[in-house]
């Protein structure tokens, strides 16, 4: 999947990633990796998006920036929304964006 999001910097909280923006602060994105949590472990990441998680160390290798971002695209199971993720020294977010809706 490819699209434009704007990304933010060491983002804390949902919050964050939702706040209005130009639309010149977007980036273009591809998603290289995806991983869809239970719901209690998606509310877990929204409320911190700080914390080290076991899932970014994980996929952090494949992702980067460049011309195009190549993305971890964090999602609750059963949702069409998410959350676009470069992870910093593969253990938490470095860079981040809020996608409304996701069709991979």
């Amino acid at each position: 999947m490819r699209g434009q999001a704007c990304f933010v910097e060491h983002p804390r909280r949902l919050k964050d990633l939702r706040a209005p923006h130009p639309i010149e602060d977007e980036r273009p994105y591809c998603v290289v990796a995806r991983v869809r949590l239970a719901k209690i472990d998606y509310e877990n990441f929204l409320c911190d998006l700080l914390a080290d998680r076991q899932f970014l160390e994980d996929h952090g290798e494949t992702c980067k920036t460049g011309k195009v971002w190549g993305c971890l695209l964090v999602q609750q199971r059963g949702r069409t929304d998410g959350v676009l993720v470069i992870p910093e020294r593969r253990r938490f977010v470095a860079w981040a964006a809020y996608v409304p809706e996701v069709i991979i």
